[in-house]
């Protein structure tokens, strides 16, 4: 059994839709929703409180973000071309 506390809000429209990653997948669960309005002083208006998620349901963070980057960046090292290569292609297409 997992257990989450989240915060949302219920737009104009009075519908209220949660969207959280779980561990589980195809799989029958029982939910539980409990509703109950913050007080003003509770409510957060800064986005950046709010948790994000990556594509695969992860928590995204600075670290995980920093990660991220430094692996594009040995990737593109890795299967970067040099410019002799870039010419000598061009020159091959040139030919057809």
């Amino acid at each position: 059994m997992e257990t989450m506390k989240l915060r949302s809000h219920i737009g104009a429209d009075g519908i209220l839709q949660i969207h959280t990653p779980t561990d589980l997948k195809d799989t029958s669960v029982e939910v539980v929703v409990v509703i109950q309005p913050l007080a003003d002083a509770e409510v957060v208006t800064s986005e950046e409180a709010k948790p994000q998620y990556n594509a695969w349901g992860k928590p995204t963070t600075k670290q995980s973000i920093r990660n991220a980057i430094t692996r594009m960046q040995q990737l593109r090292r890795e299967v970067a071309l040099d410019k002799t290569s870039i010419r000598s292609m061009i020159e091959e297409g040139r030919r057809f």
